[in-house]
Order: structure tokens, then sequence, then C-alpha cells
């Protein structure tokens, strides 16, 4: 029988994947909420529940960021420069993901 000296099991996530989908998401819902509180009068020709589609999409987008950060953890676990790699990616992924999912979810009244 022999023993690992030296060997610890660290976790490498901190926190549980719902909590960072849960930030994306809410995220997502404070910035659409911007743009859909100064809309303003809608336009005669959208449907009646306009805004239902937007306030859908974008946390759902903003939960596939918050996915994203996630996943990153074991290359910020390592350290040093691919932390930083880490942290810039997973930025820049979570502006393009939301990016899309604001251009999708105001797709036909808003952004035309």
């Amino acid at each position: 029988m022999t023993q690992r000296s030296g060997f610890q099991n660290h976790p490498v996530h901190g926190a549980s994947v719902g909590k960072r989908m849960l930030h994306g998401a809410v995220i997502g819902l404070i910035i659409i909420s911007f743009f859909l509180i100064g809309a303003g009068d809608p336009d005669p020709s959208w449907s009646r529940f306009w805004m239902v589609k937007p306030l859908l999409i974008v946390p759902a987008a903003g939960a596939l960021g918050g996915l994203f950060y996630y996943n990153m953890d074991y290359l910020r676990y390592e350290g040093g420069w691919r932390k930083a790699l880490a942290y810039v990616l997973s930025l820049v992924v979570f502006i393009v993901v939301l990016w899309l999912g604001i251009v999708l979810g105001l797709n036909g009244t808003m952004w035309d």
C-alpha cells in the first residue's frame, strides 16, 4: 500500500455553475431593462407583447456567458499569464454573447 504525500484535492470551482449563470442572467436582464425602459411609445406595427422576447433571450445569453466564465476556471486556476488570458477571454466572450442576445432579442422591434 502506498501513500500519496503532497497530493491534495483542491476544488477548482469556487462557485457553482448555477450561481455563475445566474449572475450572467441578472447582468443581461439589467442591461435589456435599460433599453426597454427607454423605449418610449412602441411602434403600432409591433405585437402587443413585444417586450417578452428580449426579456427572455438576453438573460439566456447572459447565462451562457456565465457558463463560459465558469468553464474558464480551470485556466484561471493555473495562474500566471493563463489566469490573465482567462479573464480577458471570459470578458470578451461574455460581451459578444450578450451583444448577440440583444440583437436577437430586439430583432423585429427596436433593432431594424
